[in-house]
Protein backbone atom coordinates (compact mmCIF):
# COMPACT_ATOMS: atom_id res chain seq x y z
CA UNK A 1 0.00 0.00 0.00
CA UNK A 2 1.24 3.48 -0.93
CA UNK A 3 2.90 5.19 2.27
CA UNK A 4 1.64 8.88 3.35
CA UNK A 5 2.50 11.77 5.73
CA UNK A 6 -0.52 13.70 7.05
CA UNK A 7 -0.07 17.37 8.77
CA UNK A 8 -3.21 19.45 10.12
CA UNK A 9 -2.57 22.75 11.82
CA UNK A 10 -5.19 23.04 14.55
CA UNK A 11 -6.89 26.21 16.12
CA UNK A 12 -4.63 28.03 18.78
CA UNK A 13 -7.64 27.93 20.68
CA UNK A 14 -8.02 24.27 21.33
CA UNK A 15 -6.84 22.44 24.52
CA UNK A 16 -4.40 19.64 24.22
CA UNK A 17 -7.28 16.89 25.27
CA UNK A 18 -9.41 18.29 21.92
CA UNK A 19 -6.43 18.49 19.82
CA UNK A 20 -5.69 14.83 20.51
CA UNK A 21 -9.52 13.82 20.00
CA UNK A 22 -8.85 15.49 16.50
CA UNK A 23 -6.03 12.98 15.67
CA UNK A 24 -7.61 10.11 16.73
CA UNK A 25 -10.71 10.99 15.06
CA UNK A 26 -8.65 11.05 11.63
CA UNK A 27 -6.91 7.80 12.72
CA UNK A 28 -10.14 6.29 13.48
CA UNK A 29 -11.16 7.46 10.05
CA UNK A 30 -8.26 5.81 8.19
CA UNK A 31 -8.79 2.48 9.86
CA UNK A 32 -12.49 2.47 9.21
CA UNK A 33 -11.46 2.47 5.78
CA UNK A 34 -8.91 -0.54 5.46
CA UNK A 35 -5.97 1.85 6.45
CA UNK A 36 -3.28 1.68 8.89
CA UNK A 37 -2.09 4.79 11.14
CA UNK A 38 2.18 3.72 12.16
CA UNK A 39 3.10 6.67 14.18
CA UNK A 40 0.59 10.23 15.29
CA UNK A 41 3.15 13.39 16.67
CA UNK A 42 1.75 16.30 18.33
CA UNK A 43 4.31 18.71 17.55
CA UNK A 44 2.66 21.56 20.06
CA UNK A 45 1.62 24.89 19.98
CA UNK A 46 3.88 26.61 17.37
CA UNK A 47 4.10 30.15 15.60
CA UNK A 48 2.76 30.94 12.23
CA UNK A 49 4.79 33.04 9.41
CA UNK A 50 1.58 34.89 8.80
CA UNK A 51 -2.04 34.83 10.25
CA UNK A 52 -4.06 32.29 9.46
CA UNK A 53 -8.20 32.88 10.06
CA UNK A 54 -7.05 35.50 12.65
CA UNK A 55 -4.45 32.80 14.31
CA UNK A 56 -0.98 33.75 15.04
CA UNK A 57 -0.21 30.07 16.21
CA UNK A 58 -1.13 26.62 15.83
CA UNK A 59 -1.36 23.11 17.03
CA UNK A 60 1.14 20.92 14.68
CA UNK A 61 -0.28 17.22 14.48
CA UNK A 62 1.55 14.35 11.80
CA UNK A 63 0.22 11.12 10.89
CA UNK A 64 2.17 8.21 8.95
CA UNK A 65 -0.08 6.78 6.81
CA UNK A 66 -0.14 3.30 5.05
CA UNK A 67 -3.22 3.12 3.28
CA UNK A 68 -5.00 3.20 -0.38
CA UNK A 69 -5.29 6.69 -2.35
CA UNK A 70 -8.88 6.76 -1.43
CA UNK A 71 -8.64 6.54 2.41
CA UNK A 72 -6.44 9.63 1.79
CA UNK A 73 -9.54 11.28 -0.43
CA UNK A 74 -11.80 10.57 2.49
CA UNK A 75 -9.44 11.64 5.44
CA UNK A 76 -9.02 15.20 3.44
CA UNK A 77 -13.01 15.64 2.62
CA UNK A 78 -13.41 14.97 6.68
CA UNK A 79 -10.50 17.56 7.40
CA UNK A 80 -11.74 20.19 4.91
CA UNK A 81 -14.53 20.26 6.74
CA UNK A 82 -13.83 20.35 10.14
CA UNK A 83 -13.91 23.80 11.49
CA UNK A 84 -11.14 23.30 14.02
CA UNK A 85 -8.48 22.94 11.43
CA UNK A 86 -6.73 25.80 9.83
CA UNK A 87 -4.50 23.77 7.45
CA UNK A 88 -3.62 20.60 6.11
CA UNK A 89 -1.31 18.95 3.68
CA UNK A 90 -0.71 15.10 2.85
CA UNK A 91 2.25 14.02 0.60
CA UNK A 92 3.22 10.89 -0.54
CA UNK A 93 6.50 9.09 0.76
CA UNK A 94 8.58 6.37 -0.43
CA UNK A 95 9.27 5.26 3.15
CA UNK A 96 8.43 6.20 6.94
CA UNK A 97 11.12 8.06 8.32
CA UNK A 98 12.04 5.71 11.63
CA UNK A 99 11.85 6.90 15.21
CA UNK A 100 10.86 10.30 15.89
CA UNK A 101 10.85 13.01 12.96
CA UNK A 102 13.09 16.25 12.32
CA UNK A 103 10.39 18.44 13.99
CA UNK A 104 10.55 16.13 17.00
CA UNK A 105 14.46 16.18 17.21
CA UNK A 106 14.69 19.75 16.77
CA UNK A 107 12.81 20.25 20.33
CA UNK A 108 14.72 17.74 21.92
CA UNK A 109 17.99 19.59 20.78
CA UNK A 110 16.26 22.69 21.98
CA UNK A 111 15.81 21.69 25.46
CA UNK A 112 19.19 20.32 26.10
CA UNK A 113 20.56 23.67 24.70
CA UNK A 114 18.48 25.44 27.26
CA UNK A 115 19.07 23.25 30.20
CA UNK A 116 23.23 23.42 29.29
CA UNK A 117 22.94 27.37 29.54
CA UNK A 118 21.91 27.27 33.48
Amino acid sequence: MPLYEHVFLARQDLSQAQVDALANTATEIVEANEGKVTKMETWGLKNLAYKIERNRKAHYVMLNIDAPAGVVAELERQTRINEDVIRYMTIKVEEHEEGPSVMMRKNDRERRGRRGDR
